[in-house]
């Protein structure tokens, strides 16, 4: 039952955070003239590379939790991802509201984006800095629901591949947040570094609202 449980519950995640991303993302490209996809642009070296593997990397992620959870008879990894605790329920518990208390972060954080959301660095349509709603309590929601995404899974399924899949996606998030700040520093100056001194990178607790 927990296993059955935990399928559906990944399946419907799934289909969840693919409706909010691309309708959100479709809604800035028709509605406000606005292409929120700037991965690559005016990059070079590893922070290039980086944001253009973003999205085939979440693909692949993306089908081997729907390759998981739907038990397909073909997956060439599956010998490396075997659950390492089937049907634990603390771990089963835990990972559900992981994801969930991310899902509450990701939806929030693009209602406080507003226009300014982007995926990658646009460095010729910024959009204005955004420091209200979930952005009061962190520097970088979007990341830190990722973050909490990936944990969860790995929660829910067990395996070494989706702890991997887990810690390089941490990583390699943390590695763009710190680019994301220079570029941010330099396009707001004053005012982002104010921001950065007030709220922290991933969380705080000392917000003035």
């Amino acid at each position: 039952m927990i296993s059955k449980f935990s399928d559906v519950f990944q399946l419907f995640n799934l289909a969840f955070f693919l409706v909010v991303f691309i309708g959100r993302s479709l809604i800035l490209w028709f509605r406000h003239g606005i292409n929120p996809f700037a991965l690559g642009k005016g990059k070079k070296g590893l922070g290039r590379m980086l944001e253009l593997l973003l999205l085939p990397w979440l693909a692949f992620w993306m089908l081997a939790v729907a390759g998981e959870a739907l038990h397909l008879p073909f997956q060439p990894v599956r010998v490396l991802w075997n659950p390492a605790w089937p049907d634990w329920l603390p771990a089963q518990v835990l990972g559900v509201l992981v994801i969930l208390a991310g899902d509450t972060l990701f939806v929030w954080a693009l209602t406080s984006f507003g226009n300014s959301w982007r995926i990658g660095i646009d460095e010729k349509k910024a959009g204005r800095l955004v420091t209200n709603g979930i952005f009061v309590f962190s520097r970088n929601p979007i990341f830190a629901f990722i973050d909490l995404y990936f944990l969860g899974t790995f929660l829910l399924n067990g395996g070494p591949v989706f702890l991997v899949f887990a810690i390089v996606t941490m990583l390699a998030l943390h590695y763009q947040i710190r680019q994301e700040e220079k570029f941010l520093l330099k396009q707001y100056g004053q005012a982002y570094d104010g921001y950065c001194r007030r709220v922290g990178r991933y969380a705080t607790w000392k917000t003035s609202l």
